[in-house]
């Protein structure tokens, strides 16, 4: 067992070593000159990418820990851009291989004047080895996503770029910088059923004034992600999408969900067009909740059994009143009843259901109780 001031040693060493003015260049000309793949790339994109990971090597043994989600999201980022710029992925193993031998061989050399005992210097090597693992299978599990998803047609490829988006976390955030979407207000998450128009992605801009956007489907959904709120126009067809953010790119799973529900409820409420989730917050709410609404018909069950066959008509009615913002003559006329048959099956449902719809949380429960009824077989 180490004493502080043996691992203190160990630390000091190490930054030394790394802090020697001739070792980045050395390193960097003996990865550019036994790595032909690596060669032809920018000495300054050498240079900065072997910095970065020397740094963060040294910042991980020095605390004797792991690597951070920082440091693996930084690895991400080089196993996706050395993909992007044709490198294979034994080649980029192989210079950080030999940017290794070179750093640990110096320390070798380096340790005696330091006082730093070849056990010491061994325990390190094997901390840096388990750190070291850990980047490897990062860099090679980014590297092969980005290889797989330049193979794919594009729309499989937009697909797949929309599935590490929606992930959420840095590997969205790499997604999007991939994607081109780099909105600085935010990014919008949209969703629509198979089949319909998606609404315009460009806002209420002038033509032509188009923003980036990925657009593809997803489980079943089109889906997008744009880099500006969606228009409000409405849609040829009637066609409804649901809509969520701004959000960043490590909070698109969240903002999906959001968009499915904003979905879920403007379907339910009859609305067209591109429907944000602020604008049916109330309604997407209550629809997401299957236990309380179980727990509300189960409640209700005698008012169900008390109104038997005329329970689906005093469902509608009542829904239909609620809907029309209780317009008796609104609801009347859009289920071709006269005004006092709307009235009569209110008050018939106020009586068996104890529920008053005139109050604003009456309103509510009714609205809800009355669309669970309908929704039974």
């Amino acid at each position: 067992m180490h004493s502080p001031d043996d691992w203190a040693s160990m630390v000091h060493l190490i930054e030394r070593v790394v802090g020697e003015d001739d070792l980045l260049p050395s390193v960097v000309n003996g990865v550019r000159t036994m790595v032909r793949e690596v060669a032809v790339l920018p000495a300054a994109d050498v240079s900065g990418h072997t910095r970065a990971l020397l740094a963060a090597a040294t910042r991980a043994v020095a605390a004797r820990r792991g690597p951070t989600e920082a440091e693996l999201s930084f690895v991400s980022e080089l196993g996706t851009a050395r993909a992007l710029q044709g490198v294979p992925i034994e080649a980029v193993l192989s210079a950080i291989h030999v940017a290794e031998r070179a750093i640990w061989s110096r320390a070798r050399e380096t340790a005696a004047e330091e006082g730093v005992s070849a056990g010491l210097l061994l325990d390190a090597r094997e901390l840096y080895d388990d750190w070291s693992e850990a980047v490897r299978a990062r860099l090679i599990t980014a590297h092969r996503m980005t290889e797989v998803a330049r193979a794919l047609p594009a729309a499989n490829r937009d697909a797949t770029l929309l599935r590490r988006l929606l992930a959420g976390g840095s590997a969205a955030a790499l997604a999007a910088t991939e994607a081109g979407l780099t909105g600085t207000d935010g990014l919008w998450v949209l969703l629509a059923r198979p089949g319909d128009t998606l609404p315009a992605t460009t806002g209420d801009r002038a033509p032509g004034d188009r923003a980036p956007a990925l657009l593809a489907l997803v489980d079943g959904l089109l889906t997008g992600v744009l880099t500006r709120a969606p228009g409000s126009a409405p849609v040829p067809g009637g066609a409804v999408a649901g809509v969520a953010g701004p959000a960043g790119p490590e909070e698109l799973a969240a903002a999906r969900r959001l968009a499915l529900a904003a979905l879920t409820a403007a379907e339910a409420a009859g609305r067209t067009g591109a429907v944000h989730i602020a604008d049916v917050a109330s309604l997407a709410a209550v629809l997401d909740r299957a236990d309380l609404s179980s727990a509300l018909a189960d409640h209700h069950r005698p008012a169900l059994a008390a109104l038997g066959g005329n329970a689906r008509t005093v469902a509608r009615a009542v829904g239909t009143w609620l809907e029309a913002d209780r317009d008796i003559t609104a609801a009347a006329s859009a289920l071709f009843v006269h005004p006092n048959t709307i009235r009569n099956r209110v008050q018939r449902f106020t009586q068996v259901t104890a529920i008053d719809p005139h109050t604003t949380f009456g309103g509510v429960d009714a609205w809800w109780l009355c669309r669970t009824w309908l929704a039974q077989p």
